[in-house]
């Protein structure tokens, strides 16, 4: 069976060193070796995350969990909590919210926009112990202007709450110069790792609102009370425990960590924004029409597109059988409407390329295009254009 090329928004493609890393055979979890693995690597992701203040977490889990473990230390019964609302993963953001008893305010748009600032700031001035945002919603496409929204939390003297699980690593991210309290990702979108860890970086006004709990976290898994000695142990380079990490799935995390550093997060940002506008670039060739309302909102790590008159959701089959898979919609709002491929991680020109001739095909076979290669030609050409 040939194996198609990995297009969607995560799992995303993994880079063969990586891949060796995590095949190499399990390591005990006190071991010296792995020690020192894990300590580099908790030390390693300040760098990624922009964080030189940050507490790194890194557990056993997936992006949910993440979310879930920003949420359970921050928030106690009764305290309030404002959303922006991009889309299907902010839903779930507040579901999780609520489900740790915060009163919630969601300030909401139509798929595919953006709730503006002047109506974020109307909902935080009524007193927010929590702002939430999804920098890229994996449902629409849209890129949320953090710094902006940051700034408004820090006003009101709100925690600021980012889920960068489809950005973290591929979209400009600054965490302590933008203000941000608590970044949450998971391995298997822009650092490039197989699925399996949840990611979560705290900045010092969130472990002191942790610390200034008036009883424990809602979530014993989630607790940082439990795992803030384990993360400062391996740090210290130090044997802990409280629940067994997956050895191998860290030492992949730690070789994508090694190469993202590598590459230099403004070389690895500025890579994704020749990704993101050679897809859109090819999709506007073909007379296609993109999710985000306006091009503020494109985010790079993925492009939502809508199907062209007379096509349906069939598409992403047919875009599988020449070779690339894509993902249908998740939005419930326009979810048979539109389809999105994800382009992040170690993803070049070439992946791009691929990716847009199989749509090219795709669209041929249902007979909206005659020729191919218009889309292409737009790629190679936005991928080329100095930035």
């Amino acid at each position: 069976m040939v194996r198609s090329l990995l297009m969607i928004p995560g799992p995303v493609e993994v880079d063969t060193g990586v891949l060796t890393a995590m095949a190499q055979p399990p390591l005990g979890h006190t071991s010296a070796s792995f020690i020192e693995i894990f300590g580099a690597c908790l030390d390693a992701l300040r760098d990624v995350f922009r964080a030189p203040d940050g507490q790194p977490f890194v557990v056993a889990g997936s992006g949910t969990l993440a979310m879930e473990m920003a949420v359970a230390n921050l928030i106690e019964p009764g305290d309030r909590a404002v959303v922006v609302d991009t889309g299907y993963f902010s839903h779930r953001m507040a579901g999780i919210l609520a489900r740790h008893g915060a009163v919630l305010e969601s300030v909401s748009a139509p798929a595919g926009d953006c709730p503006s600032l002047e109506r974020v700031e109307s909902a935080l001035k009524a007193g927010t112990k929590v702002l939430a945002i999804t920098h890229v919603d994996t449902s629409t496409g849209v890129l949320a202007p953090v710094p902006d929204l940051a700034a408004l939390a820090r006003h009101y003297n709100a925690l600021t709450v980012v889920d960068g699980v489809c950005a973290l690593g591929g979209e400009t991210f600054e965490m302590q110069a933008w203000d941000v309290d608590v970044c949450l990702t998971a391995s298997q979108k822009a650092l490039a790792v197989p699925p399996g860890l949840a990611l979560v970086m705290a900045g010092p006004r969130a472990i002191q609102a942790f610390e200034a709990r008036r009883r424990p976290a809602g979530s014993y898994y989630c607790d940082w009370g439990l795992w803030l000695p384990i993360m400062h142990a391996y740090q210290a380079r130090k044997p802990s425990y409280f629940g067994t990490p997956p050895t191998s799935l860290i030492a992949a995390l730690y070789e994508s960590v090694k190469q993202i550093l590598k590459e230099g997060m403004e070389a690895r940002w500025a890579r994704h924004r020749k990704l993101g506008a050679s897809m859109r670039a090819a999709m506007q060739a073909l007379g296609l029409k993109l999710v985000p309302a306006r091009p503020d909102l494109y985010a790079d790590t993925l492009t939502t597109i809508y199907y062209p008159d007379g096509v349906d959701d069939t598409l992403v089959g047919r875009i599988g059988q020449h070779g690339v898979a894509v993902a249908g919609g998740l939005h419930p709002d326009i979810k048979g409407r539109y389809f999105r491929v994800g382009h992040m991680g170690i993803l070049c020109d070439a992946e791009i390329r691929q990716t847009v001739a199989a749509i090219e095909a795709a669209l041929k076979d249902v007979g909206y295009l005659g020729e191919a290669g218009a889309g292409v030609t737009a790629a190679q050409a936005a991928y080329e254009r100095p930035r």
